[in-house]
């Protein structure tokens, strides 16, 4: 089953420096271990690549339901440095909800997952 993060998850992001900093939180404690298994840190790197020019690094915080990815590289030198139209990182956390995971249709349903239409 097709899901939309933007339809199981909300998006922070900011920067610091040249790295970009999104967080992804589940809507519902139940949707946070489908994050964890299916937004990883490789298909992060994947969804921007030729955006971001470094590593992705990904952090889990299962106490806020939530994930953290720093997106290395992401700001062409930062706030102060970049002619970026978006040198201090805010719409990187509207372009990771942009996402679409493939979730086992088992285990979709099992979480209560709303599918794409």
């Amino acid at each position: 089953m097709l899901i939309r993060l933007l339809d199981i998850a909300h998006a922070r992001s900011g920067d610091k420096g040249d790295t970009a900093n999104v967080g992804l939180i589940a809507l519902k404690p139940t949707w946070y271990p489908v994050l964890v298994e299916y937004v990883t840190r490789e298909r992060v790197a994947q969804h921007f690549a030729g955006q971001i020019h470094g590593e992705v690094e990904r952090f889990v915080l299962p106490n806020l339901c939530a994930l953290n990815f720093l997106l290395h590289g992401a700001l062409d030198g930062g706030g102060t440095l970049s002619l970026k139209t978006d040198a201090q990182g805010k719409v990187y956390s509207t372009a990771l909800l942009r996402m679409v995971i493939d979730v086992p249709d088992a285990a979709a349903e099992a979480a209560g997952l709303p599918a794409l239409v």
